[in-house]
């Protein structure tokens, strides 16, 4: 893997300070494997992250959406024993810690789980002020002569 020295460009940049945090990370660390997750778009400003959490309850399960970034997190609650012994358990059900680096003004709209899969809404919601907007233009009004002088 090529390893990129940042150090120049946090150097040589004003304000994006975030950007080159967020190269250096993807740079750095290994994309962990757990939970898997699908990430969709649904419509041109609609998003849904699709994370596999089979064996956890909605109770188990800590969505925090602070800034830009989104934590999902997902721990099992003791429970009691269980009446047989387990042969082989191939489900897992160890703690987790998922994040995601959200755009700017990407909100999340809500959370479901359904068979075992959990999903989470985003959408993209621009201010009106930082939209795009058509500047009309005028056309010039002819200047007007006050008083005119006649050649001699």
């Amino acid at each position: 893997m090529t390893m990129f020295d940042l150090t120049p460009l946090y150097r040589s940049t004003v304000g994006f300070d975030r950007l080159a945090r967020m190269l250096d990370e993807a740079a750095t660390g290994e994309a962990p494997g757990y939970p898997p997750y699908n990430i969709e778009r649904v419509a041109e400003d609609e998003y849904r992250i699709t994370m596999a959490v089979a064996g956890f309850a909605p109770a188990d399960i800590a969505i925090e959406a602070k800034g830009n970034a989104l934590t999902i997190a997902g721990k099992k609650a003791e429970k009691a024993e269980s009446k047989g012994e387990f042969l082989h358990q191939g489900i897992a059900s160890r703690a987790f810690e998922r994040r995601f680096q959200l755009a700017d003004h990407v909100q999340v709209q809500g959370a479901s789980m359904e068979n075992g899969l959990l999903h989470i809404s985003l959408k993209r919601e621009v201010p009106e002020a930082l939209k795009p907007r058509t500047i009309a233009v005028k056309s010039a009004q002819p200047s007007q002569v006050l008083e005119a002088r006649q050649a001699a």
